[in-house]
């Protein structure tokens, strides 16, 4: 068994191959991923700028820069990687690497692209909890790849005490999704996300959970077997090594990995003060679309919803199906969004005069065609030359004395009778 030293040694001398991840490439990314709280700007920056390899090698060695050494602390001697990867690996995990095939560099960049925004004055940076930084490795559980279950997936969020109506409204959302083609991603919490994961597993579509803690430790732990389900159709993934535990600020950390990896945030419901409300906002600062499901006027679970369609700065829009989101967030011509269907009726397509002489026309008794026109206010040829049509579409009918509406058909035991029923 080699010590992480010998195997960041051979790394930095070895001749990278395409295609392979040499072994001590993905020991620093492991080592760095415990040896620093995800979310840091100036962390995530040096390591980038030295390599993975090298990064470890010095703070190790104790000679990297003050500021990054201090980040450290205490974590710069242990090590404990070869531990967590085979946890991972005994619970059908592993640690996916940026040098993977299957890295989902294109939806990361975008958080990329949002860090480059911020200040080199790290007190003048983001919170870590805000900051749009890259992960520098993702455990990942499940037989999915993560870059194909990325590439055409949304996140559905909201609150974790949620109403009847949004854990109704997440798993149709969820499952019409997962029937076409669209991967679920969302947090594995308890109300919205729970429903949003179920939905796309009841379509037998895969999903995924970005977990706040190990890949190895569900949580909440009522979902335990929801976890089961989802690495089995899907993915778990955390930037946490196996074991961490859910403390509260990664909650805040993860938002910004379900905002990065999807093409938009549906918020079903939503507090005045929430996380989903949080992690729509992230969507939007990595230019990411962010969705949001109206709900009743006196919900207080739907008053964040409706704070983020009054904001004129988020441009967020409303949703209300899967046919909406694919529009709003899919590919010019793979996902075109069709016409709404609006239930059709005889009177669509009236003319103006057609529909004069049919409000005209009255319920019970029939009268003249004479009388007709008068009501209708046009000429009697005129109304003569429109009712044989009407009739024709059975809107009204002849009564032996005059004319007047069809009367509605009459349900009988057997089932509505009138027009096409059976004699």
């Amino acid at each position: 068994m080699t010590t992480i030293e010998e195997d960041l040694e051979d790394a930095a001398s070895a001749t990278p191959e395409r295609g392979v991840v040499h072994r001590g490439v993905r020991r620093a990314r492991a080592w760095l991923s415990r040896a620093v709280e995800p979310g840091t700007v100036d962390f995530w920056r040096y390591v980038e700028d030295v390599g993975p390899v090298e990064a470890a090698r010095r703070l190790r060695a104790g000679s990297a820069p003050d500021r990054i050494r201090a980040l450290v602390g205490a974590r710069a001697q242990e090590d404990v990687t070869l531990a967590d990867l085979g946890r991972a690996e005994r619970c059908g995990g592993r640690l996916v690497v940026p040098e993977d095939d299957e890295w989902p560099a294109l939806p990361l960049h975008a958080l990329t692209l949002a860090v480059a925004r911020e200040p080199d004055d790290h007190r003048r940076q983001s919170d870590r909890t805000l900051a749009p930084v890259p992960p520098l490795g993702l455990w990942v559980r499940g037989h999915g790849r993560l870059d194909e279950l990325a590439d055409r997936s949304v996140a559905i969020v909201g609150a974790r005490a949620a109403t009847a109506y949004g854990e109704h409204v997440a798993a149709e959302l969820g499952h019409q999704l997962g029937e076409r083609g669209w991967t679920v991603v969302s947090g594995g919490a308890f109300g919205i996300d729970g429903a949003a994961h179920r939905g796309a597993l009841a379509a037998e579509a895969p999903t995924i959970a970005v977990l706040s803690c190990g890949i190895d430790r569900p949580y909440p732990a009522a979902h335990g077997a929801l976890f089961h389900r989802i690495a089995d159709n899907g993915l778990l993934v955390s930037e946490w090594p196996p074991g961490c535990a859910p403390l509260r600020h990664r909650f805040l950390v993860r938002n910004r990995l379900i905002a990065g990896l999807t093409r938009g945030t549906v918020v079903v419901e939503a507090a005045a003060r929430s996380g989903a409300q949080a992690t729509a906002r992230r969507a939007q600062a990595v230019g990411r679309r962010v969705l949001v499901v109206p709900g009743p006027v006196t919900s207080a679970m739907s008053v964040g919803c409706h704070e983020l369609l009054r904001d004129e700065d988020l441009q967020a829009e409303l949703v209300t199906s899967a046919a909406h989101v694919i529009a709003a967030v899919g590919t010019i011509g793979d996902d075109l969004d069709g016409p709404v269907e609006r239930p059709s009726s005889p009177r669509d397509g009236l003319s103006d005069l057609a529909a004069r002489v049919l409000d005209a026309c009255p319920v019970r008794v029939g009268v003249s065609p004479e009388r007709l026109a008068a009501v209708a206010g046009c000429d009697i040829l005129e109304v003569l030359r429109v009712l044989p049509a009407l009739e024709l579409a059975e809107l009204v009918q002849w009564t032996g004395a005059g004319w007047r509406l069809t009367p509605p058909p009459t349900p009988t035991r057997d089932g509505p009778a009138g027009p096409g029923a059976a004699a």
